[in-house]
């Protein structure tokens, strides 16, 4: 009689190992998901602080090239698409809109 060797014929995953898989994974979610909704709320604060910068650098612009600051509430330097083509930006944070200090250009409030 030939030999014939003996043949493994286990082609797929016990229900135990995949328990343990998704046991796993399940684990893993876990230690994830609260880190990812952190970095959210500081990435919108960093957006808010850029948003900032950009505005105050193009009051700077407008008040050299008109010769005053804009209005406190930027409605006539956001009509004007040479300084803000794509619209004023609102605030990543709270979704309100940016306001100006005109005597200084700076903005005000928005200290998240």
């Amino acid at each position: 009689m030939p030999y014939l060797p003996t043949v493994d014929r286990r082609f797929g995953f016990s229900l135990t190992e995949l328990i343990v898989v998704v046991a796993i994974l399940g684990v893993l979610a876990a230690l994830m998901v609260p880190r990812l909704i952190g970095h959210s709320d500081t990435s919108k604060r960093a957006a808010c602080y850029a948003n900032q910068g950009e505005i105050e650098l193009q009051v700077k612009l407008w008040r050299r090239n008109q010769g005053s600051y804009p209005a406190a509430n930027l409605s006539n330097i956001d009509s004007n698409p040479a300084y803000f083509p794509d619209g004023l930006p609102v605030c990543p944070v709270d979704g309100t809109a940016y306001t100006i200090d005109t005597s200084s250009g700076l903005v005000t409030g928005h200290t998240h």
